[in-house]
Order: C-alpha cells, then structure tokens, then sequence
C-alpha cells in the first residue's frame, strides 16, 4: 500500500494528462483542475502516513527497469522530498485556478502539458536513482519549453530557445558527472560480466562519491552545481531568467518560478551536498559569494525595473540566492531555512504573478508609472495584495520570515560578512516591493485604473487561500520543519557539516 502511494503520485497527473487529450476544450481546464485537486489529497495522505514515522519512512518503491547497467525505478519520499511534492502538489491546483479566466488556444494541450510537468516534477522530488534523477530532470524541461513557446508573448522563440540551450547544457554536465560516478559503483571492468554489479541507486553514487580524491569530487561538484545554479538560477548563469518570465503565460512563469526552481536547490541538499562533501567543503566558499553577489544584484536591479512583471523576477533572484547561501552553509539552520524558504517563495511568488496578471488584464499595462490608486477603487484587492508582499519581504508572522530568520541565522554561522551582505535581501527587498505597491496601489487613480473591475470569484479562490497559508505558515511552520528534520540531519552527517 505505502510503496503505491509514491507510484500513485507520479502516475496520476500523467494519467490525467492523457485523458486530457482526448477531451473537448470545454471541459478541460474543469477536469484538470479536478485532477490536480486529487493530487493535492494524495499528497496529504503521505504526509499524515509519513508524519506517523518521518525518522524510518517506508513510503519507497524500489524495482529493476534496466538490469544490464543497474537502474532501477526507485523512488521514495522522506521529510525533504515531502515538503517539495506537497508544495508541488499545493500550487499546481491555484496555476490552474489562474487560468481559467484566460482563453488559451488548444485548452486541452495546455493543460496536458501542465499535468505531464507536475508528473515530471514529482520524479525528480522522489528519485533515488541518478538514471531515474536525470530523465525526469530532462522530461520537467519539456512542457515547460512548448507552454513559454506556444502561448508565450513577445520573442518567445527566441527567449524560449535561450532558455531551453542553458538549461540543456546545464543538464549535459549533470549527465557526464553522473556518468563518471558510476564508473565507481559495483566492481569489475566495462565489459565484464561483473559490470551489472555497478549501480545508479543513491547510496551507490554517494559512496562512489566518497570514494575519489578531492580533485576528482571537485569536478563531479561543478558538473552538479552548473546544472543546479542555472535551474536556480544563481547569478551569473541567470541571464535567462528575466526575459523568460515576463515572456511566459502566466500559469508557465508560476511553474518557472513557483516551482521549476526548486528542482535546482533540491538538487543541492538532495545530490550535491552528500555526493562529493570533500568537493563541497572545497568550493562552498565559491558558491556561497556567487549566491551572496546575486542577492545584491538582482535586488538593485528589481529598485530600477519599470515592469511590475520583471521586477518580481529580478526578487526571485534575490531570494533563491539566499536560499543557495544557507544551504552551503552547512549548518542545520540554513538547511532547514532553505526548504522553508523554498515553500514559502513558491507560494508567495505565485501570488505575485497572479495579482501581476490580474493588473494587466484590466488596465493593459504592468508598467509602474502609469499605474496609481487602484486601492481608492478597489480596496479589497489592495489587502491581499500587501499581504502577498508583506510575506514576501519576510516581516515577523508570514511565511517568509521563518526561512529568511533560519537561512540567515545559517549564514551568520559561516560568517558575519556573508551574513551581512546576505542579509541586504530583506531590507533591499522591502525597498523594491514596497516602492511597487505605492505606485501600483496609492495615490490618486488615473484614466487607466479608475474602471478597475472588483476581483471574480476564481480570483479571490485563489488569492485567499494564499493569503492564508502566508500567514498560517508564519504562525505555525512547526508540522513542517519536524517532518524534515531527520532527513535533513541525515544529509549533514553525510556531508560533513555542522549539525
């Protein structure tokens, strides 16, 4: 029964997703919209079996697929992979929601494909083989590549080719790590018939791992890192970024942002962290300025933007560097405080873009200086909206000040200087975000946002709930940090880290 429920979890949305296509336009975004609500129940059923003994999960499936060269089809979910397969499964259903006001061409493959990246998503969360790891990684690029190039706006085929070449290449790297690992699992030469004896399970390439001599850990680490840091991304393999999100659909910039990234700092606690820790403890000195230089970055860049839409693009930057930051430091903190932030950003971010939509598609513009005292005509918008924010800029009893409070308390253990510098992500961040909601929400109303309409039903199922889970999460982020907690040690004694 528990080992089907990680099966039931990949298997579904894919299912859906095919019923989808042999659905009639009318009816797709209902039924897709019900299967995601589905996923979101199953994922809530793991949690409660998982929450019943998170130190020993058995939620595991474990079978051979391609014998001759050890892969297996092995998946599995503990606290870390709980809270990304929740969180995916949570957001998927508001993306959906968001877009049912907008009229897509060919409804029924937009909403195929969303499904069939919920399904990718949920494999890389739950791998436990490098194969396994790897084609999921490659399938959640897929349908995320034809949502930005066939409902995307501008030069998306130009934009969406960018995206698609970096994040390629990131994952070619991956690959040739992974390759290289394996080499060093199981015994015997290549062509031997002791060769099935090598192995792509998890523990097999962190022993393999292990096994090399610095050097060696230290190529496997940039052969990883890249791959992460431009999913993430951290600067400076975040040119894509940017142009990507503001040319996507909506519902693609919210799996971007929302989600997509995460696979990038999963992959870091997950994969990097406990594969080669002599290669981490030799770069993570690195990584932690590049993190710390784009947080600086990406928020003076966000105080200059002029489009609301890439200005919450730029502060995703910011705020995934911090994430990076902690996680490097080793430090059960920062850990902690990224998978935290990691939540807490997706769900903020997605709230972000949506009231980003909803200002575009009643006044035709995300541009700040034509936009003023949308709250003098709809006030009821202008508090959600300050909430969204208010938890995206980390104050005390929203969400966002939980993982920030941890990650840079992380930091701080590393070093007072990172600390500091990291720490301009809260008060740069409060400029930014802030500056945006005055001129979008105060003064005096203008010939473009005098006629803004009230919120819709569909709007306000999904701007509520988000509203609530930033403050219920602020509250109360107990249930989660517990449930993570054994595993997260588990990858800092592997790693070498500080506990």
């Amino acid at each position: 029964m528990k080992n089907m429920i990680v099966l039931g979890l990949i298997a579904f949305p894919f299912l859906a997703a095919l019923l989808l296509l042999f659905t009639k336009s009318e009816g797709a975004k209902k039924i897709a919209f019900a299967a995601s609500v589905i996923e979101f129940a199953l994922a809530v059923f793991a949690f409660a079996q998982l929450k019943q003994n998170a130190v020993h999960p058995e939620l595991a499936l474990n079978v051979p697929w391609i014998k001759t060269i050890g892969v297996n089809f092995h998946v599995a979910i503990d606290g870390i992979s709980m809270l990304m397969v929740l969180l995916t499964a949570l957001l998927v259903p508001f993306i959906i929601l968001s877009s049912f006001r907008s009229n897509h061409e060919n409804p029924s493959l937009f909403y195929s494909l969303i499904l069939i990246m919920q399904m990718a998503l949920t494999g890389v969360f739950t791998a436990m083989d490098g194969f396994l790891f790897y084609v999921f990684w490659e399938l959640a690029l897929i349908p995320i590549w034809f949502i930005c190039l066939m409902w995307g706006s501008g030069d998306r085929a130009r934009i969406t080719l960018k995206f698609f070449i970096y994040t390629l290449v990131g994952s070619l790297f991956m690959l040739a790590g992974l390759i290289y690992l394996y080499q060093f699992t199981g015994s015997g030469e290549i062509g031997t018939k002791e060769f099935v004896g090598r192995s792509f399970d998890i523990k097999a390439l962190y022993a393999a791992g292990a096994s090399l001599d610095p050097g060696q850990q230290g190529w496997i680490f940039w052969a990883f890192f890249l791959a992460f840091a431009i999913k993430m991304p951290v600067f400076p393999f975040h040119t894509w970024q940017p142009d990507t999100y503001v040319a996507a659909p909506t519902a693609g910039t919210m799996l971007l942002s929302g989600i997509m990234l995460k696979m990038g700092t999963y992959g870091l606690i997950r994969w990097l962290l406990p594969l080669v820790p002599a290669g981490v403890h030799a770069w993570m000195d690195t990584a932690i300025i590049l993190s710390v230089i784009g947080i600086v970055y990406a928020s003076c860049i966000a105080i200059v933007q002029k489009d609301l839409k890439r200005l919450i693009a730029y502060s995703s930057i910011a705020h995934v560097g911090l994430i990076s930051a902690g996680i490097f430091t080793l430090t059960a903190e920062g850990i902690q405080g990224g998978l935290m932030q990691m939540i807490s950003h997706g769900i903020n971010v997605v709230g972000l873009f949506f009231i980003a939509e909803i200002i575009l598609s009643r006044t035709s513009t995300r541009q700040l200086a034509e936009l003023g005292g949308i709250r003098n005509v709809e006030p009821q918008f202008a508090v959600l909206f300050l909430i969204v924010l208010l938890g995206s800029v980390a104050l005390p009893l929203t969400s966002g000040f939980v993982g920030e409070f941890l990650l840079i308390n992380g930091i701080y253990q590393y070093s007072t200087w990172a600390a500091l510098f990291a720490g301009l992500t809260v008060i740069l961040g409060a400029v930014y975000m802030l500056r945006s909601y005055q001129r979008v929400m105060l003064g005096e109303t203008n010939s473009v946002t005098a006629g803004f309409a009230p919120l819709t039903f569909h709007e306000k199922a999904v701007l509520i709930p988000i509203v609530i889970l930033i403050i219920a999460l602020g509250v109360y982020p107990k249930p989660l940090m517990e449930i993570a907690e054994p595993a997260v040690k588990q990858i800092i004694s592997i790693a070498g880290g500080i506990k």
